[in-house]
């Protein structure tokens, strides 16, 4: 199934594709080979998952954006103090190849300028038989997670006119912040600044900087996280230069852009976004690139003040119905039924915020299942924050399953995220506990797989679960001491506190047991059916009814009274013996269950 994501990045991509402002940048002053209609969005996730729309696999020189990885790598080599001493880390303002070095001293002002980006590559030398300029390129592919080469036409045609900034390498000389050769500072520089790229290995380059330096799709650490840190809280004041105060307002991420059209924007721990478009602004910004995340930073809520809290989002468990049943213990060719076409319905519990980073991971899952299952059941009850993106992008999912004849549950009380969710629509179906939301899942696939079966069918005491081990002579024998009475619908059988007052046996209809919640609010704890039992754990809690049992719709009881079963006692000790080994059995069974159940819950 496609993914919401993806689909919203098709239609954010048609639309935008329709603004052609902007000129392309001629390398060295020689005509452009860069086709000024291409556009591509690509996002990358700190774990490793990519989307991309558009020429995403369409080549182009890094440019500027390569600044950021040698700042990195000097930092990794010298340490913060010995760059920081040729660098400074203050925003300028001014444009990127701007002549602004400080009075007295020649540092220039942060290192995504030209003057800072040449004092960086400086910085850089040969190491392990390798020289500055491979190392350079050999962090660049691992960052992207392949081989990545110089573009030497490109290269050559900068070279050639690259006059200013031959002039502020000598600059920088004179104030010997560079030491070295100021002509072969700016050839290694230049050449970075060449290196081919595609959209996509721009966006696993920002998600390995979301990443903390750890390529997310290689698993390869490319850099050590304090000069990522250092370098994202750079490129977050001065990345885009003298547009970075509009940027940081308008959209909030670290981001560095590069005259070749790529901008490639970071929400460290959660994703990397990268677009590429040729046509640049007076600013040497993609135009596209800069509507892009505008439209990404508002519509998905990837500012960072909006995005703070997302990373706390997670998937606690997915489990199909098989390990986590409802507690209706059904007649034995459903049963059956069940333990085969159970993995058609998927429960997924979810935890913290549902902003965008918490979204994408849980339809990322939903759109990962088998087309076999039927039933997407999101459990909320833990989940703290939903964000306008994870309405839109749930609304979406719901009606992509809706078209595959799938559908979309939730599970949640009120004040939880199912509660804001309510949004969705009322086609999407919501229950306070997981319990009742599998049961309504289990007698879809009942309706849907055995569809002859009566589930209304009688059950007489005799043929019940709970006396299934007795022989047929001492099961009639009980059931002929047992009194019948009728409910109606939303009649109380059993109040909470009640003395105990006999084992009830259900014949036909189904029995609601309700709880009391910890804010005094009434929870259904689960539905009982035909065939079943209740009354007899009581027995256990001081003579004391601890659930309130009510009828769901009409209902035919056996019951096998207090007295009666006092009486048996006198009568007949051998077959009271039976009868209470019989509870046994069966209350065990129903604690194995819920022991196997709690363990899905736990084991992660």
């Amino acid at each position: 199934m496609e993914s919401p994501v993806e689909n919203y990045l098709h239609d954010l991509h048609a639309e935008i594709v329709q603004n052609r402002n902007g000129t392309v940048y001629t390398p060295g002053g020689a005509p452009s080979s860069a086709d000024p209609d291409c556009f591509g969005i690509c996002l990358a996730t700190a774990d490793g998952h990519v989307y991309e729309v558009g020429d995403t696999r369409t080549e182009f020189t890094l440019q500027s954006i390569s600044k950021v990885f040698s700042y990195a790598l000097a930092l990794s080599d010298l340490g913060f103090d010995a760059v920081d001493a040729k660098v400074d880390v203050e925003p300028s303002g001014d444009p990127f190849n701007e002549i602004s070095l400080a009075a007295g001293t020649g540092r220039p002002d942060n290192a995504m300028i030209n003057a800072g980006a040449l004092a960086v590559t400086s910085l850089i030398k040969g190491s392990g038989g390798k020289s500055a300029i491979k190392r350079i390129v050999r962090v660049l592919s691992d960052c992207a997670g392949r081989e990545l080469s110089v573009n030497e036409p490109i290269f050559e045609a900068e070279r050639r006119h690259s006059d200013r900034n031959h002039a502020l390498a000598y600059l920088l000389r004179s104030f010997d912040i560079i030491e070295d050769d100021p002509t072969a500072v700016l050839e290694n520089y230049l050449r970075h600044c060449s290196v081919r790229v595609t959209c996509r290995d721009l966006a696993i380059m920002a998600a390995t900087l979301a990443n903390g330096g750890t390529n997310p799709v290689t698993g390869v650490t490319a850099l050590d996280l304090a000069p990522v840190e250092r370098v994202l809280s750079v490129m977050m004041t001065s990345g885009m230069y003298d547009d970075a105060g509009a940027w940081l307002t308008s959209v909030g991420m670290p981001a560095k852009s590069g005259v070749g059209g790529g901008t490639l924007a970071v929400l460290p721990g959660q994703i990397g976004v990268a677009v590429f478009s040729p046509r640049l602004d007076a600013h040497g910004n993609s135009v596209r690139g800069v509507a892009t995340s505008q439209r990404l930073s508002r519509e998905l809520e990837l500012h960072f003040v909006r995005a703070a809290r997302s990373g706390r989002s997670t998937i606690r468990t997915s489990t199909d119905i098989t390990e986590l049943p409802s507690g209706i213990r059904h007649p034995e060719e459903a049963a059956a039924m069940l333990a085969e076409h159970g993995h058609r319905a998927r429960v997924i519990e979810l935890s913290g915020d549902l902003l965008f980073a918490g979204t994408e991971s849980t339809l990322r899952e939903v759109c990962a299942l088998s087309d076999e299952v039927q039933l997407v059941i999101l459990d909320l009850r833990r989940v703290d924050k939903v964000g306008a993106v994870a309405l839109r992008m749930l609304s979406a999912l719901k009606h992509s399953l809706a078209a595959a004849n799938r559908e979309l549950l939730l599970i949640g009380t009120e004040g939880t995220a199912t509660e804001t969710l309510a949004d969705l629509g009322p086609h999407v179906r919501a229950f306070d506990t997981r319990s009742s939301a599998v049961e309504y899942a289990e007698n879809v696939l009942i309706a849907r797989y055995l569809p002859a079966l009566r589930v209304q069918t009688p059950v007489p005491p005799a043929d019940s679960p709970a006396l299934s081990a007795l022989a047929p002579a001492d099961a009639e024998a009980l059931a002929g001491r047992m009194e019948s009475r009728a409910c109606d619908d939303g009649e109380i059988v059993r109040r909470v506190g009640q003395r105990f007052g006999g084992v009830f046996f259900i014949v036909s209809g189904r029995i609601s047991t309700i709880v009391t919640g910890p804010g005094g609010e009434r929870v259904k704890l689960t539905t009982l059916s035909a065939g079943m039992t209740f009354g007899e754990l009581a027995l256990g809690s001081d003579d004391r009814q601890e659930t309130t049992e009510k009828a769901d719709g009409p209902v035919q009881l056996r019951v096998l009274s207090a007295e009666a079963i006092a009486q048996l006692e006198l009568d007949d000790p051998r077959l009271a013996v039976e009868f209470w080994k019989a509870l046994t059995r069966d209350a065990y069974t129903r604690v194995d269950q819920y022991l196997r159940e709690t363990a899905v819950r736990i084991r992660d």
